[in-house]
């Protein structure tokens, strides 16, 4: 046997191997795929998802489902097998994994910024919803996370409105990491917050993180509403991306009748206190989703029109919904007469991410 041949002979296995290896190492990539959909209107076991104390609740059987996308972890370790069925997908989608999670942060960090956004989303909801409905609201320093193993664990809570640290009332203006930093070291400070409309008094010791005394709480500017509304969602789902559909769940619900004259609308957006929408992601899989759990119309953020546009709606109308405002008086037309005219998306509206 020549030395040419016996080159051959060991090259091929040595090829084999090579590509066998490529195909199961993990590449740098994450894959996005149609989610669950939740109709808002409906319950979460025992309790309606929009529960209200304070205010009359009207209930009723339309649907407007709020709309979610399958993203692999950032822990996952994804082979080339893997990446290429979700490629070939007509509803899947692969992405850069830079682009989804950047170069530094961790899984419980993912998390962590998930509740979060969902916890400001809902805030938010509320906000716009109570707005639209002509309340005067008042905004109020929030507390929307709070860290584990730090001081306020356990005397804090998430979505207390903080009144006052040590002998200083909070107001939205007020510097709370300043007042924080002055407390001496070692010593606690007295802090007062509303919770669930009654005062709480408590007594926090700051802790010295990378040279700041911190407490281990993440504030926002929220409000003080006239009455309670609460979003009872999984605490498996995070992010911002439902706030239209939960100030929509909001208004509907303090409203008599359907909005939805009993049909089923879903969609997608970020919501501000104004009643802004803005963009999100995964707009393809979103509609692929609310296809696919029956939605007969689909509400798109306009930044999201161009890539809504390259999904596979079927039979379902997308509408391009700037606001919550906009939105409510599409469903209304749209529940009069489904056939009717509404805003449509065009390809010159914006990109998605």
């Amino acid at each position: 046997m020549t030395q040419r041949t016996w080159a051959a002979l060991l090259a091929v296995p040595l090829f084999v191997a090579l590509g066998l290896y490529a195909a199961v190492k993990p590449l740098p990539f994450v894959t996005y795929a149609p989610g669950l959909t939740v109709n808002v209107l409906g319950d979460n076991g025992n309790q309606p998802i929009i529960s209200v104390q304070g205010h009359r609740a009207y209930r009723d059987t339309g649907e407007l489902r709020m709309t979610t996308v399958s993203v692999t972890e950032r822990n996952a370790r994804l082979d080339l097998f893997t990446l290429m069925r979700a490629w070939l997908s007509r509803s899947d989608a692969v992405y850069p994994f830079s682009a989804v999670y950047g170069s530094t942060g961790s899984q419980e960090q993912d998390t962590q910024e998930g509740q979060v956004q969902m916890v400001t989303s809902q805030d938010s909801a509320v906000a716009a919803a109570l707005k639209q409905l002509g309340y005067d609201l008042h905004p109020a320093i929030e507390i929307v996370s709070v860290s584990p193993d730090m001081p306020a664990h356990g005397k804090l809570e998430v979505r207390d409105l903080l009144r006052r640290v040590g002998g200083t009332p909070v107001t939205p203006s007020t510097d709370v990491a300043s007042l924080i930093a002055k407390v001496p070291q070692g010593e606690s400070v007295p802090i007062v917050v509303e919770r669930n409309g009654k005062t709480v008094r408590t007594r926090v010791t700051p802790t010295t993180v990378d040279g700041h005394q911190v407490i281990g709480v993440q504030l926002q500017v929220g409000y003080t509403f006239p009455f309670k509304v609460g979003v009872n969602i999984s605490d498996s789902i995070g992010g911002p991306s439902a706030g239209l559909i939960f100030a929509l769940s909001i208004y509907d619900t303090l409203t008599p009748g359907s909005l939805t004259d009993g049909g089923v609308v879903a969609g997608t957006g970020t919501i501000t206190p104004q009643g802004k929408v803005g963009q999100i992601g995964g707009i393809q899989q979103k509609i692929v989703g609310a296809r696919q759990d029956g939605a007969q119309l689909f509400l798109v953020p306009p930044a999201n029109c161009a890539d809504a546009l390259t999904s596979s709606p079927g039979s379902m109308r997308l509408v391009k919904t700037p606001t919550l405002h906009a939105a409510i008086a599409d469903v209304k037309a749209w529940a009069a007469d489904h056939n009717a005219p509404l805003p449509q998306c065009t390809a010159d509206q914006g990109t998605g991410s």
